[in-house]
């Protein structure tokens, strides 16, 4: 497997991350432990999780996805063999959020006991905190770093400019600086990202961890009518946005390439994904080892010219 190194921060990844937000909610933990198994023992080292997967869930209070992973670490004795990627900042109940050092001294100790584990690799701020100073995030990630219990940090949900300043802080004080951001990009979404992240990341040598490499399912080619939506009550409602002309454009043209490849077009949509320069690792969940071998495809398939074109035009976002 060929490793991509995430920025900065010496941590080498394979061009393929496993997103943990299915573990203890639409995989249970048998499920996860046989697919995290099969991710690991093909070469594949990046989880992708956070505190608050899966808050969503009815009956849930967040953590569960971490508690999943923390049990197949201590089962499976595979800790040395991952890269295990966490976030903080979300809404964990009773107004417990935000980037304040509080709240990031606190819930990273909340975490690491759910992960049973005594570091994590990459802790990334989940969303944008205005209402603290970078300062202050930066300051308390350092201590984390200093003590070992965090190696790098990274970004999620920030827009450019924001993330410009929390760089340029970082650099002047001496603080460490994000190493990654984890934006919204698929073949679906890609107007936020390559505006104006996509050329800062590529200037400031930052990874680059993309979430949502389906869209949702969506590019999985398994919802093309309403009539589908009804296939899955977790993604039917979120994918339906996408029931326009031009999904429909990505889905025919998504289609083609997987026949010219013999690929499936989950598979293509994320070799998309894997062969743009900016681009570390996208992540993608599955709830199935067929669905994840899918994603394991994607790492090796090597999309031509043509295929890469064909699939640009389709999904070019409105001018």
């Amino acid at each position: 497997m060929n490793l991509r190194p995430l920025g900065r921060s010496g941590l080498d990844v394979a061009p393929l991350a496993f997103g943990g937000n299915v573990f203890g909610w639409s995989a249970d933990e048998a499920t996860s432990f046989s697919l995290l198994d099969a991710f690991v023992d093909a070469g594949f080292n990046l989880v992708d999780t956070a505190d608050m997967y899966s808050r969503w869930v009815p009956g849930h209070a967040g953590g569960e996805s971490e508690t999943v992973i923390g049990k197949w670490l201590k089962k499976s004795g595979k800790r040395n063999a991952v890269i295990i990627a966490t976030k903080v900042g979300m809404d964990m109940g009773d107004g417990a959020a935000g980037l304040s050092r509080h709240h990031i001294a606190k819930s990273i100790d909340a975490s690491l006991k759910r992960l049973q584990t005594d570091h994590v690799d990459l802790y990334q701020s989940h969303v944008d905190d205005p209402d603290t100073s970078f300062e202050e995030t930066l300051e308390a990630y350092a201590k984390l770093i200093e003590a070992g219990k965090v190696r790098a940090i990274g970004a999620s949900n920030h827009t450019a400019d924001r993330l410009a300043a929390a760089l340029d802080v970082a650099e002047r004080d001496g603080l460490p600086r994000y190493e990654s951001l984890q934006p919204h990009y698929n073949l679906m979404e890609r107007a936020r990202f390559e505006d104006a992240l996509e050329p800062l990341c590529a200037k400031r040598g930052l990874g680059v961890v993309n979430y949502f490499g389906l869209a949702s399912g969506f590019l999985s080619g398994k919802y093309r009518s309403e009539a589908d939506l009804g296939k899955s009550a977790a993604r039917g409602a979120t994918v339906g946005k996408y029931l326009t002309p031009t999904g429909f454009g990505v889905l025919k043209a998504l289609d083609e390439v997987g026949r010219h490849h013999g690929a499936s077009p989950a598979t293509v949509a994320v070799a998309w994904l894997v062969a743009r320069p900016t681009i570390t690792a996208p992540i993608a969940s599955a709830t199935s080892i067929a669905q994840l071998k899918d994603l394991f495809a994607a790492a090796t398939l090597h999309l031509d010219r043509d295929a890469i074109e064909a699939l640009d035009a389709a999904s070019a976002p409105a001018s």
